[in-house]
C-alpha cells in the first residue's frame, strides 16, 4: 500500500518575509526560487552532479553509514557573499544532544560550485529575506550538501529528531529524490503546540525557517527501488558569528 504525500503550501517569492514573520517558516516552488535568486532554474540543475561526489559523514554516532556531505561556510553582507577559510562545522549539545559538543571537520564544497552565478544569488536573495525579517546586517552562513541514501536499508535525514540549530534562519533546498518514501518535513511551533507536515517532492524547492521561532524535523526514508537517496542543500544564516565552542 502506498501513502500519499501531503504536499506543501507554496508562497508567492515576495511574501516570504511576511510568510517568516507570521508563520515563521515559508516554501517556494522551483519555479518561485528561480523568480526568487533571478537566475534561470538550469543553472541550479547544472550544480547536481556535485552530489554524487560527497564524502561519506564518519560523525555518525549512531553508528550509521547512510550520511555522505560537504560543507563550506561564507559572509553575507548585502551583496557581498565572501567564503571564510575552511572551518569546522560545531553545535552546543543543547542544540544537537546526538552530535552536540564536537568540531566536525568535513571536506569543503567544491571550488567551481561556489563560484557558480547562481550560487552567489542563491546566498544573496536568501541573505536580503532575513535582513527584511531582522534588520540588515552581516550573515554568517553554512553551507551543507548532504545525501542521505538507503543503500543500507533506512537512512536518517535529522537523526537528531526534532531540533533547532542554534541559528537564525534555516534554509533547505530539495535536490534531488530518487526511489524513495517518507522524508516528511516536519515543523512545529518552539514555544507552542501548532505544527505542520508536508513533503518536498519537486528538486528545488526551497523551505525557509525562522530557527528561532519553530523546531523542524525530516522523517526516515526507505527504498523503493534501488539507488534510493534525498540530496539536499542546507544553508543557516545567524547574526553575530558562527557557532563556535565557548
Amino acid at each position: 500500500m502506498t501513502t500519499a504525500m501531503l504536499a506543501p503550501t507554496y508562497i508567492n517569492p515576495a511574501y516570504l518575509s511576511e510568510a517568516l514573520k507570521v508563520h515563521g517558516h515559508g516554501v517556494l516552488s522551483s519555479s518561485g526560487v528561480g523568480s526568487f535568486v533571478g537566475r534561470p532554474l538550469s543553472e541550479l540543475e547544472s550544480l547536481k552532479a556535485d552530489w554524487d561526489d560527497l564524502p561519506l559523514d564518519n560523525f555518525l554516532r549512531d553508528g550509521g553509514r547512510y550520511r555522505r556531505r560537504r560543507h563550506s561556510s561564507f559572509v553575507v553582507e548585502g551583496e557581498s557573499v565572501r567564503q571564510v577559510p575552511h572551518r569546522a562545522h560545531y553545535q552546543p549539545l543543547e542544540y544537537n544532544a546526538l552530535h552536540g559538543g564536537m568540531l566536525r571537520m568535513f571536506e569543503p564544497i567544491a571550488e567551481n560550485t561556489v563560484a557558480q552565478p547562481v550560487w552567489q544569488e542563491l546566498l544573496r536573495a536568501i541573505g536580503r529575506v532575513c535582513s527584511a525579517v531582522k534588520g540588515e546586517r552581516p550573515w554568517y552562513v553554512e553551507a551543507h550538501q548532504f545525501r542521505i541514501d538507503t543503500s543500507n536499508g533506512i537512512g536518517r535525514p535529522t537523526p537528531e529528531g526534532a531540533h533547532r540549530d542554534g541559528v537564525d534562519f534555516v534554509a533547505i533546498l530539495l535536490v534531488a529524490r530518487e526511489n524513495i518514501r517518507g522524508g516528511e518535513s516536519r515543523i512545529f511551533e518552539f514555544n507552542g503546540r501548532h505544527g505542520q507536515r508536508f513533503t518536498l517532492s519537486e528538486p528545488w524547492t526551497l523551505l525557509l525557517l525562522d530557527d528561532q521561532r519553530v523546531i523542524h524535523e525530516s522523517t526516515p526514508i526507505q527504498p523503493t527501488a534501488e539507488g534510493g537517496h534525498r540530496d539536499t542543500l542546507v544553508l543557516t544564516f545567524r547574526s553575530g558569528g558562527f557557532l563556535e565552542p565557548a
